[in-house]
Order: structure tokens, then C-alpha cells, then sequence
């Protein structure tokens, strides 16, 4: 996970996440990837010089830059009821 400050001038804090197919991938909304209710994240390729448009990704195809899944409450909303 690869945190940096935004460079929009809002003062927020930016995630990077590796997708399946290896891209990095800029996510444009972090709570919504923390809401385990959300099966998808806004975000945008991160490949380039080029700012890429926006778009939605499953949080499913979404890893950390070190190969990890992200953690099973970010995207079960039952979690806490299953084993």
C-alpha cells in the first residue's frame, strides 16, 4: 500500500493497489474501499505520463503492491457474523 498526499490541493491522502493484471491502480475513493457494503472502488490506471480517466474496479481484482488481499472486512459485509 503506497500512501502519498494528494496533489489535488483538497489535503487528502492517495492509495495505490496493484490489480490482477499487474497495473497499479490510483484509488480516487479510500473510504469507499474501506465499506465492505461497496464491491467496487473509483479509481484510475496509474500507467504513464498520462492522467488516465476514471473508471470502477472490483475490489476483488484489487491487491497491495507486496501481492496481499485485502483484508476480508473491506469487502465481506458479514464478516463479523461468519467464520
Amino acid at each position: 500500500m503506497v500512501h502519498k498526499e494528494s496533489s489535488q490541493g483538497m489535503g487528502g491522502k492517495l492509495m495505490y493497489l496493484k490489480h490482477k493484471n499487474a497495473s497499479m491502480v490510483e484509488v480516487l475513493k479510500v473510504a469507499d474501499l474501506c465499506d465492505p457494503c461497496r464491491s467496487t472502488v473509483s479509481g484510475r490506471f496509474h500507467a504513464g505520463e498520462e492522467l488516465q480517466e476514471p473508471a470502477e474496479f472490483a475490489k476483488k481484482d484489487l491487491l497491495f503492491p507486496s501481492g496481499e488481499a485485502l483484508p476480508r472486512c473491506w469487502l465481506d459485509p458479514e464478516y463479523k457474523l461468519t467464520d
